[in-house]
């Protein structure tokens, strides 16, 4: 079992910058891919980015391509999103998560076995 731990949200101006981070624990990290999902009130949880198990292959919604940017540490156990440019329409909960099944990570919630608690990310205009 995998426990995920998100930390660095908060509150920033448009155009600022955010980087969120995600502590895994256990030994086994490498083998999961990792994502970050949002949530904004009123609306269903949506892909963010994702990473492959060795951090090769990366995705990004349209929204945040370009902006945004997941990398992880698998010595460290943790996957970070860096965040960039960001717009008052990126306010949500950012949610890390974990896929044991799908090497390459997906846009698909129903493919990660594993979530975080979340992370509030307020962005002002």
């Amino acid at each position: 079992q995998v426990q995920l731990v998100e930390s660095g949200g908060g509150l920033v101006q448009a155009g600022g910058s955010l980087r969120l981070s995600c502590a895994a624990s256990g030994r086994t990290f490498s083998r999961y891919a990792m994502a970050w999902f949002r949530q904004a009130p009123g609306k269903e949880r949506e892909f963010v980015a994702a990473i492959s198990r060795s951090g090769g292959s990366t995705y990004y919604a349209d929204s945040v391509k370009g902006r945004f940017t997941i990398s992880r540490d698998n010595a460290k156990n943790t996957v970070y999103l860096q965040m960039n440019s960001l717009k008052p329409e990126d306010t949500a909960v950012y949610y890390c998560a974990a896929a044991s099944g799908n090497p390459y990570g997906s846009s698909w919630l129903s493919e990660y076995d594993y979530w975080g608690q979340g992370t509030q990310v307020t962005v002002s205009s």
